[in-house]
């Protein structure tokens, strides 16, 4: 994908990819392996802080929900233009989006949350290069009790 393209679309979807935080614990925040790109799990951080924080079905509903998970996936963004070295050109295509849930008992739209998240990387690449395979799950806990965690697999060149 072209570099403009994508800077394009940022400034459009009024979206600024931040610098990368520093990893929470003993691992790296992106790791390519052949024409792979794995970010690590991602948090619905902004500054440093967890924006959202406790489980979806209780302290959240499905539209703050969508709200978190988009927030994880600028993270995993900012997390591929680290393993890009800021070469947005290089990326391909998106591959794959997984998406845990903090969820209370009986909360079942995981898969809601998640398409906000896979529609925000379809904006962003289009349909051609944003189209993903995804897994969604749905968990007690999540790290700093984060309402979502969001880890992305691109193609690079």
């Amino acid at each position: 994908m072209s570099l403009s393209l994508i800077e394009s679309r940022l400034k459009d979807l009024k979206l600024i990819v931040p610098d990368l935080e520093s990893p929470l614990g003993l691992y790296v925040p992106v790791v390519r392996t052949g024409n792979l790109l794995l970010t690590s799990g991602q948090l619905p951080k902004s500054a440093g802080k967890i924006e959202y924080r406790g489980k979806l079905g209780r302290e959240f509903d499905v539209e703050a929900g969508k709200r978190a998970a988009r927030l994880a996936l600028v993270n995993a963004l900012s997390a591929v233009k680290y393993g890009l070295k800021g070469e947005w050109s290089a990326l391909r295509r998106a591959v794959s989006l997984r998406l845990a849930v903090a969820s209370a008992v009986g909360f079942t739209d995981q898969a809601a949350v998640a398409d906000a998240a896979s529609d925000l990387l379809l904006k962003l690449l289009g349909a051609e290069h944003g189209a993903h395979a995804r897994f969604t799950w749905g968990c007690l806990e999540l790290p700093l009790g984060a309402a979502v965690e969001l880890e992305l697999v691109v193609e690079v060149n």
